[in-house]
Parts: C-alpha cells; sequence; structure tokens
C-alpha cells in the first residue's frame, strides 16, 4: 500500500502530471467572477504550460541531470572492490518476441552491459537486485535470463525482493555479509547514483560508484538537437524524480 502510494504522489507531482494539473487548476481559477482569482488562474495556466515546456528543452533536462553529479569509475579504484552489484531499472513482462519471457527495458540493459563489461575486466562476482514491483517476474530473474543468455555470464546471487532503492540496499547488503563482503561496485546510472548510494552506504557497505549512461562528449550541438523533445522532457523528469527521492531520504 505504501508502494503504491509513493507511486501516486511521484506521479501526480512530476511531468508531465504535475504541470499538466497546475495549468487546469489555473483554467478553473480563470473561470471565476472575481478579477482577482480570474488573474491568479491565467498565472496558474500559463505557468504549467511554461513549465512542461522549459522541461521538454534539452539545455534544461541536461542540467537537471548534471546536477546529481556522477563521474566515471576510476580505474584505480576498482582493485578495491569485492564484488559487482547492478540494479534493476524495469523489465518488459511477458514479451512475445522472446516466448513470453520477461526482458531488461533500456534502463535495466544499460546497467546489465557495464556490470557484464566489469565482470570480464574484474573476475569479480555479480550481484543482481531488483524484485517485482507491478507483479510477474523479478527484474532480477529476467537480467539474470539476459546475462546468461547474452553475455555467457552468471550471477553468484539474485535478490528478488525489492520494491525500490532503499529494499535494494538492505537485502542485498544482507547476502553479502553472509559472504563477508563489504566494499562493491554499484552499478546504475549516473542520474541515480547518488541516491543509491546513499542507501547502499547506509545499509553499511563500502560503495565504489559505477554510474553508466553518460551524454557523449562527441554529440555536436546544432538548432534541431536544442528543440523542446520527448526525450528531454524524459530526462528532466527522471532528475526530478531522482531530487524527489533525495529530499525523501533526507526527512527520513
Amino acid at each position: 500500500m505504501l508502494f503504491l502510494l509513493k507511486k501516486l504522489i511521484t506521479v501526480i507531482v512530476l511531468p508531465p502530471v504535475g504541470p499538466l494539473l497546475l495549468a487546469a487548476l489555473g483554467l478553473l481559477l480563470a473561470r471565476s467572477r472575481r478579477r482577482g482569482w480570474r488573474l491568479g488562474g491565467f498565472t496558474l495556466a500559463w505557468s504549467g504550460i511554461a513549465l512542461l515546456f522549459a522541461l521538454s528543452l534539452p539545455v534544461v533536462s541536461r542540467g537537471l541531470s548534471d546536477s546529481l553529479g556522477g563521474e566515471v569509475l576510476s580505474p584505480a579504484e576498482i582493485a578495491k572492490a569485492q564484488a559487482i552489484v547492478v540494479l534493476a531499472g524495469g523489465i518488459r513482462q511477458h514479451a512475445p518476441e522472446y516466448g513470453g519471457v520477461g526482458v531488461p527495458r533500456e534502463h535495466s540493459l544499460m546497467r546489465l552491459r557495464y556490470g557484464a563489461h566489469l565482470q570480464r575486466k574484474t573476475g569479480l562476482p555479480l550481484l543482481l537486485s531488483g524484485g517485482a514491483p507491478g507483479g510477474g517476474e523479478a527484474e532480477a530473474t529476467a537480467m539474470a535470463r539476459a546475462l546468461h543468455d547474452d553475455y555467457g555470464l552468471d550471477a553468484r546471487w539474485v535478490e528478488t525482493q525489492s520494491l525500490d532503492t532503499r529494499d535494494n540496499a538492505d537485502l542485498s547488503a544482507k547476502m553479502l555479509a553472509a559472504a563477508d563482503i563489504h566494499t562493491v561496485l554499484l552499478v546504475t546510472e549516473r542520474f541515480h547514483m547518488k541516491r543509491a548510494q546513499a542507501e547502499f552506504e547506509r545499509a553499511g557497505l563500502k560503495v565504489i560508484a559505477a554510474p553508466t549512461l553518460f551524454p557523449s562528449n562527441n554529440d555536436e550541438a546544432d538548432f534541431l538537437s536544442s528543440l523542446p523533445s520527448m526525450g528531454a522532457l524524459r530526462e528532466s523528469t527522471l532528475a526530478l524524480h531522482e531530487w524527489l527521492g533525495i529530499l525523501a531520504q533526507r526527512l527520513r
């Protein structure tokens, strides 16, 4: 119930629903007979529209993502790790083209690929963490299958009960403690790393951040790439989701 409540609040607050609700409220107030309320309503409506437009701009979305930090893993840090932890980021349940089994979505796939790269580079054991928040097959189970089938690697541990990042940390820490492992390479996207690292350190692990999905330094800026886009809005939403999670983390 708490998980569903958190998801509902997130949907209401974040774009596109949040700005659209603001605009809708403004339009309702704009129908008032009171002049002050009408002015306030028009202001709210235009604010909602302007906010949605701004969050769709690549320059804004990149700024929000950059505000979360994240640096490429240093080779010197790798030698300190005892294991690699890869966090799930969603799967497609019952993918028909794969015979009806679950397959990793974009976020999970990017994390899994980097985890496999690090495993081949270091030989360290892998832990995959991710439950089934929406029901069905656990995300870590689908990731473990993809890891085996597509990369020829096997995970040492597969944690399938977690519903959020806090659970990822607590349940993974218990598994690793049983193997006397205390220092890990933590793999997730750079925008998610700030919150994930804090949770894993709270759970008692020493974390070496191994973020992935950085913007390419070779991307050439042009007029078309600076226009509002769904991709930029999605990036803004992900960044704001992380800041909302960090705020909740600090208020606990």
